[in-house]
């Protein structure tokens, strides 16, 4: 079975928040292929020792590198500490970064406490889950 992804993404001011959560669930995202937005992948390489690939920063096109994941059916689940009290230019990535979570059933954490319900959820670690994409061909 191919190896799973999932990308993390935090704003500036969740960076630290996104990170702290990282190292206390870095035993279960071990195995995944972990993607990241330029900076946040930065700091969690640098501070976890994870293998992290790095796209682009957020507003410079890296919320759109993890769209076309999505679309495109490679990724597994998004962490996504956003800022809900900082509006950022970048707000319509975020927004359709969500959206194309909804549309292809990609699970989606916005807060350490959905992403603590993700990760200790058996179906995530359970390398023969298979999570259902709707069929938009029909």
């Amino acid at each position: 079975m191919p190896s799973r992804t999932i990308a993390l993404v935090a704003h500036d001011h969740k960076k630290p928040e996104l990170l702290e959560w990282v190292k206390q669930h870095i035993d279960t995202l071990r195995p995944f292929n972990i993607v990241a937005t330029g900076t946040t992948g930065s700091l969690i390489q640098d501070n976890t020792g994870l293998e992290v690939h790095r796209f682009k920063s957020g507003p410079l096109g890296g919320d759109q590198q993890i769209g076309a994941l999505i679309a495109e059916g490679n990724l597994d689940g998004l962490f996504f500490f956003w800022d809900p009290l900082n509006p950022a230019p970048h707000d319509p990535d975020v927004k359709a970064l969500l959206r194309l979570c909804s549309v292809w059933n990609v699970p989606v954490a916005c807060s350490p406490a959905t992403a603590d319900l993700i990760v200790t959820s058996p179906l995530f670690s359970d390398v023969n889950h298979v999570r259902k994409v709707p069929d938009y061909g029909k």
